[in-house]
């Protein structure tokens, strides 16, 4: 593969992040591997990844989390605030997230980060 950088937003402990990692691994892609639970992304980060999904910030979250109801974030309709919650409370951001040069995809299901990445072998 070129020099393309590929990164992934990861939580070792979801099996569907570790399979995403797991994949990108078998291919003998150089990754980066950003443990947003730990090193939790910035406001702007979460913006950019937004941007890069096309999504809304409601979009990303994962909404059967126990702190998206203890919040109420089901009622706020502020995008900011969203984000702000997600930088915050960095468990309520979806995963694994595979970004690779300006295109992200969220790897649920896995065949989105394998579309991801084939689309430079068309």
């Amino acid at each position: 593969m070129n020099n393309t950088k590929i990164s992934i937003w990861h939580n070792p402990r979801c099996s569907k992040s570790r399979n995403a990692l797991k994949l990108l691994e078998d291919k003998n892609i150089e990754i980066d591997v950003v443990r947003y639970l730990e090193s939790t992304p910035t406001e702007q980060e979460i913006k950019d990844v937004l941007k890069l999904l096309n999504i809304s910030p409601r979009e990303l979250m994962r909404t059967k989390e126990e702190v998206y109801k203890e919040l109420g974030l089901k009622e706020v309709e502020d995008e900011t605030k969203l984000i702000q919650a997600m930088v915050e409370n960095p468990r309520l951001i979806e995963r694994p997230i595979v970004i690779k040069d300006n295109k992200a995809a969220i790897g649920r299901p896995i065949e989105k980060i394998i579309a991801l990445l084939d689309e430079d072998l068309k």
